[in-house]
């Protein structure tokens, strides 16, 4: 439960202004089709946050319980450094669409659009922490969609009233914490095998 919980918060605040965010609102205003949009982002983010969750799977089996602990809490402080910095949204992925459906177009932006993007690489520094590989997985995808989904319908108005400045800092704040507990091994959570 830890790992899902915490899949969950840390992908949530990290998405707030994250450039999937802007695509959302892009694709949204473009296709005006919320449920069709939404169920390909669910889609192309479970398929990406797999594969890097996999990543960070086999990262923690290779590393030592020391190795591991300074990878992950400061992967986690150099994200923290990242989530100040506000993503700005490359069109191309949405120009690109030509004759797709709506879906395939939202599934093929979102996968890419989230190759090597922030909330994949903290996918792949949890699924290194946790051993519970699934609930990592299903935490980030849940918090993906708690953060675009809502853009999905309410775009505009929730793009006007979010103080996404604040919004990235509480990100980072959570970010850094999770490093500096890690690196300190709260918990003796390394010290127990994890994976």
């Amino acid at each position: 439960m830890e790992a899902l919980l915490w899949s969950t918060g840390v992908v949530t605040l990290g998405e707030m202004g994250d450039k999937t965010q802007l695509l959302a609102l892009v694709l949204a205003t473009r296709f005006k089709r919320p449920w069709t949009i939404v169920a390909g982002i669910a889609v192309a983010t479970t398929l990406n946050h797999a594969l890097a969750g996999l990543l960070g799977h086999w990262i923690g089996l290779q590393l030592g319980a020391t190795a591991l602990r300074w990878v992950v809490g400061l992967g986690f402080i150099v994200m923290a450094a990242w989530m100040l910095v506000p993503d700005r949204i490359d069109d191309q992925a949405v120009k690109s669409s030509g004759h797709w459906s709506v879906f395939v177009t939202t599934l093929v932006a979102f996968f890419l659009a989230e190759m090597g993007d922030k909330t994949q690489l903290a996918t792949v520094a949890l699924a290194a922490r946790f051993a519970d590989l699934p609930s990592v997985v299903a935490g980030t995808t849940v918090g993906l969609l708690l953060a675009n989904a809502p853009v999905v319908w309410l775009g505009d108005v929730l793009a006007r009233r979010l103080p996404m400045a604040w919004l990235h800092r509480a990100a980072a704040l959570l970010m850094a914490l999770m490093g500096v507990l890690a690196l300190l091994n709260v918990g003796s959570v390394f010290d127990q095998g994890v994976p």
